[in-house]
């Protein structure tokens, strides 16, 4: 019997030691090779996670994202859709409207309405378009309902915005086209009458006020000091030597090609 007793527990104690060992080599199983494979790409290894140390470099995408997810103001809940701004991603200049319109809030796209085809033929006659060495933005980059004013509130809300793209696109210039946008970014009470044709500076980046396209559209009288201004800022740019390429020649001051109907 206490052959048979020692063979019992030799065999109990076989089976508890195949259990610890089983139990050891079990999670091995599970953290097999294809786990990495398996682990999404936007949750790598926590070594992979810098503990501390400054933001990445911030970047267009990166503001294009955040005003996309934007709720600060009142014009998150009627927009249709965000419109951060379109254009070259190393501007000569950087062109600031007021806000979306109608057009602009259906497609994401900024003026591309009818002033915004007006704005392109404007920027084309001194050697500048959105495909080449321009950026264009509003603002605020949501649509204000009616075609309204941005409120204060809500420009205050997008400023951070704006200031960012600045800061990343770095332009040579920035030609703001009509009332709100100079006003917001000269901290200026005076009308665009009083404020254009003359430069001014915005974080250290010289910034020429206009008339907006669809003031001109409305009252074909503004062309011809809206081109004024337009050529005040060619001949700044070619003394500055920046190479221009050659404009379309066009004098947004003709009268002939004004749309019957204005557009945002």
């Amino acid at each position: 019997m206490p052959d048979a007793d020692g063979k019992r527990m030799f065999d109990d104690l076989s089976l508890v030691l195949d259990w610890i060992e089983c139990g050891r080599k079990r999670p091995a199983r599970l953290r097999a090779p294809e786990t990495p494979a398996a682990m999404p790409e936007s949750e790598p290894p926590a070594a992979e996670i810098p503990a501390a140390g400054p933001s990445p470099a911030d970047s267009l995408e990166a503001v294009a994202f955040e005003v996309g997810r934007c709720a600060k103001c009142r014009l998150a809940a009627t927009r249709k859709r965000t419109v951060p701004g379109e254009g070259s991603a190393n501007p000569f200049v950087m062109v600031i409207g007021e806000g979306p319109g109608a057009e602009e809030d259906e497609r994401g796209l900024p003026f591309v309405g009818t002033a915004g085809k007006l704005l392109d033929r404007m920027l084309g006659a001194v050697g500048l378009s959105r495909a080449g060495n321009a950026f264009i933005c509003n603002v605020v980059k949501c649509r204000p309902p009616m075609n309204r004013d941005p409120a204060p509130d809500e420009q205050a809300a997008c400023m951070p915005f704006l200031r960012r793209q600045i800061a990343v696109l770095r332009p040579r210039y920035i030609l703001s086209i009509g009332r709100v946008p100079t006003q917001a970014l000269l901290a200026a009470k005076e009308g665009i009458t009083r404020l254009r044709g003359r430069f001014f500076e915005f974080e250290g980046v010289p910034l020429l006020p206009t008339y907006h396209p669809s003031a001109l559209l409305r009252d074909e009288a503004l062309k011809r000091p809206a081109w004024e201004d337009l050529k005040l800022l060619r001949e700044r740019m070619l003394r500055d030597g920046l190479r221009l390429p050659s404009s379309d020649k066009s004098d947004v001051s003709d009268k002939s090609d004004v749309p019957d109907k204005s557009g945002a």
